[in-house]
């Protein structure tokens, strides 16, 4: 199989310096690499062309689109049967690409898949952004294998296999790409963050499967382009649930779902209000006037989308890690 690295980048030479050789040294041999460049500033380009010429495909976008449509204008560029959709801050180490390519030849129904993916800070832990692989609850909140909220577990080898799931990280996002257009490619309208819930989301309604493969792993330096203390952060990932939801669920009752969610939502901004983070509770209620201002679009979109199914284990995430005190995905 034809495959591409695709790296998104904007204004972050000092993460291209950092990680992109290494990308190069352990990638080169087995697929193309490109640098989607959304418009910067500094001198990410240059820096590519300078140091990488010869190994490195430089794409330029004309605008900052965000991650969606930065891919999406980028994608269109690359002729490829595997698309790696990998983030300008995540290390490489040798063979992590063979075991990836690998199980897209084990079965044709196996359409995306991930590494683990492991905290760069703290290595023999998992990291936010994905962890083992992703599920989403009832509700739509989302959850990983090793990550549950913000309580990360230490690899004691505990997913070294590879298993089904419901999403797959944007960090280090493998898909074919040929159904990577089949289902629209990724929604503009989330601008970053939770975008590959909704396209793995898509992806699953269509019947094909999304694996972790537990024999591959990456390091995410995490927090780059936003950290999790950020606001716009909230503000995306509060908003983003929200469309995915209304788009994709399955449910008959799905409004009430929303309504139930928001409820949700008012209380994690009351939480943030009581640690002493206005901010955070400023963005919530952001998301959902934004929300509210998108409902119209996102009710064509879901017409659009008749084939949906759900495919939760867990009814309430929230309550199991809240209420029961379950930490871990092994507990659950």
């Amino acid at each position: 199989m034809k495959t591409a690295i695709v790296i998104l980048n904007w204004n972050g030479r000092p993460l291209l310096e950092r990680f992109l050789g290494n990308v190069v040294q352990h990638s080169a041999h087995l697929a193309t690499i490109y640098v989607a460049d959304n418009a910067s500033t500094d001198t990410s380009v240059a820096f590519c062309n300078d140091y990488f010429p010869n190994d490195v495909t430089v794409i330029q976008n004309a605008e900052n689109g965000g991650y969606a449509k930065g891919y999406q204008d980028a994608l269109r560029h690359v002729e490829a049967d595997v698309y790696v959709l990998l983030n300008s801050d995540v290390d490489v180490k040798e063979g992590w690409l063979e075991p990836m390519l690998s199980v897209f030849e084990s079965s044709s129904s196996i359409v995306a898949a991930q590494p683990k993916i492991k905290d760069l800070k703290r290595p023999t832990y998992f990291e936010y952004a994905g962890a083992a692989g992703g599920y989403i609850d009832a509700l739509g909140y989302p959850y990983c294998r090793g990550r549950i909220f913000d309580s990360c577990e230490e690899d004691i080898g505990q997913y070294n296999d590879t298993v089904d799931v419901q999403w797959a990280s944007g960090a280090c996002l493998f898909i074919k790409a040929a159904q990577y257009w089949e289902v629209g490619g990724l929604d503009e309208d989330f601008f970053a963050h939770q975008e590959e819930i909704d396209l793995c989301w898509r992806i699953k309604n269509k019947g094909y499967r999304i694996v972790a493969v537990g024999a591959s792993e990456v390091f995410h330096l995490g927090g780059a382009t936003l950290a999790a203390s950020n606001p716009t952060k909230t503000f995306y990932n509060f908003r983003n649930t929200l469309f995915a939801v209304v788009k994709n669920s399955a449910s008959p009752t799905y409004i009430l779902l929303i309504f139930f969610r928001l409820i949700l939502d008012g209380i994690a901004g009351v939480k943030f209000l009581l640690e002493g983070k206005p901010k955070h509770l400023v963005a919530i209620i952001k998301a959902h006037f934004s929300f509210y201002k998108h409902l119209p679009s996102l009710l064509k979109k879901r017409k659009i989308l008749q084939q949906r199914q759900d495919y939760y284990q867990i009814h309430s995430i929230v309550f199991e890690y809240f209420i029961k005190k379950k930490k871990s995905y092994r507990d659950l």
